[in-house]
C-alpha cells in the first residue's frame, strides 16, 4: 500500500479545538460538576443525610465556586480560545435563521445554517457565563455576611438558590445534547472532527 493511500484517511478530519481550549472546557466542567454535586448534598435532605461533615462540603463548594472563572481567565493566553470567544460573541443573519428554524422545530439541515458554533451554542455560552458571574457575586455576599445588610444577604440567597436549580436543568440539557452527538464529543475530546460532520452541522465554518 502506498504512503499516499495510507495518509488519505487523515485528511478527512479537521481541527476544531486546540489543546488549551480542551483543557479549559474539562477543567471548567470539573469545577462546575463539583459545585453542582456539593450543592445537591447541601440542599437535598436525602443526600445531606449521607454526609457527616457538612462544613467540609460547604468549604469545597465555596472554593470550587471561587475557582470556576480561573480556567477561562488562564485560557485567555491562548489565541485559539480568544478567537472562539469572539465567534461565540457575534450573531449574524444566519444565527437568526437558525433560531427561527429551532423555534419552528424545523430540523432540515438547510434551515439551520451555522458557522463554527450554531446560535444555540452561542446563547448557551453567553447564558452560562452570565449565570456563573451572578452565582459568584451572590455567593460572595453569602460568604462575607458581615460586609452587607441582611436584606442583601437574603436576596442573594434567594437568587443563588433558584439560579443554581436553573443551572442544573440547563447543564442537564447541555449534557443530553452532547450525548446525542458522538462526533461533537469526539471533537471536544480529541480536538478534531470529520469533514463530513462539519459540512453537515456547520456548513458556514471554514475549518
Amino acid at each position: 500500500m502506498s504512503l499516499r493511500a495510507e495518509a488519505a484517511p487523515a485528511t478527512t478530519r479537521i481541527r476544531r479545538f486546540s489543546p488549551a481550549e480542551r483543557w479549559v472546557h474539562r477543567t471548567t466542567a470539573l469545577l462546575m460538576g463539583v459545585c453542582v454535586l456539593t450543592a445537591s448534598f447541601l440542599y437535598v435532605p436525602e443526600l445531606a443525610q449521607l454526609v457527616g461533615r457538612r462544613e467540609l462540603v460547604v468549604r469545597v463548594h465555596e472554593w470550587a465556586g471561587l475557582a470556576l472563572p480561573v480556567p477561562v481567565l488562564a485560557g485567555l493566553a491562548s489565541r485559539a480560545l480568544r478567537a472562539d470567544l469572539g465567534r461565540l460573541n457575534r450573531f449574524g443573519p444566519h444565527d437568526r435563521r437558525w433560531l427561527g428554524a429551532a423555534l419552528r422545530r424545523d430540523r432540515r439541515r438547510e434551515s439551520r445554517p451555522a458557522g463554527k458554533f450554531n446560535a444555540g451554542q452561542k446563547i448557551y455560552a453567553a447564558w452560562i457565563a452570565g449565570a456563573t458571574l451572578v452565582m459568584l457575586g451572590t455567593g460572595l455576599l453569602m460568604w462575607f455576611t458581615h460586609l452587607t445588610p441582611i436584606m442583601w444577604r437574603t436576596s442573594a440567597t434567594f437568587v443563588h438558590d433558584w439560579l443554581a436549580l436553573t443551572i442544573g436543568i440547563v447543564l442537564a440539557g447541555h449534557i443530553g445534547m452532547a450525548l446525542g452527538d458522538p462526533e461533537a464529543r469526539r471533537g471536544m475530546r480529541t480536538g478534531a472532527v470529520s469533514r463530513e460532520w462539519a459540512r453537515r452541522e456547520h456548513p458556514l465554518w471554514r475549518g
